[in-house]
């Protein structure tokens, strides 16, 4: 049976709702072993491996991005942003069995020493049913300001 569009969307309503509360660490099981995470400066790109992205994470990565963020060795994290992300406009773009890929868009709002910002973006997700359930196998966030001066990020889109 095919993976449906209601198992995808609670899959990704739990990244969002972990990200916001700022479990990190559970937010880390939610990946395949060989996920990506990716941030691409060009909205346009798709080898994403070849290109300067703001953020091309595997594994290792995620987890050094989250001891930064856990561990406030990163000044752009001190203090630490309070953040509430929207989504909507779910699309299953393709779904078999073993995968599907959605599109969905991203609104988030970040509030950190007074100050509130907005990021827009289009956020495209490739899981995997593996033995442990619904897994993220790749995440794509194309933010709408890719493309234009971006101020330091303290969290994870």
């Amino acid at each position: 049976m095919s993976i449906t569009l209601q198992d995808a969307v609670a899959l990704i309503a739990l990244e969002a709702d972990l990200l916001d509360h700022g479990a990190f660490r559970d937010w880390l099981t939610l990946y395949t072993p060989d996920g990506r995470y990716v941030v691409p400066i060009d909205p346009d790109v798709e080898d994403f491996e070849s290109v300067l992205n703001y953020a091309y994470d595997d594994a290792a990565m995620r987890e050094k991005r989250v001891e930064r963020l856990l561990g406030g060795r990163s000044i752009s994290a001190a203090p630490p942003a309070r953040t509430v992300r929207l989504l909507s406009r779910y699309r299953m773009l393709e779904t078999t069995d073993a995968t599907c890929t959605l599109r969905c868009a991203q609104h988030l709002m970040e509030l950190r020493q007074g100050r509130q910002r907005d990021y827009a973006a289009n956020v495209t997700y490739r899981l995997k049913n593996t033995d442990g359930g619904l897994k993220i196998d790749l995440k794509v966030i194309r933010l709408l300001t890719a493309t234009e001066a971006l101020t330091a990020v303290s969290y994870i889109l």
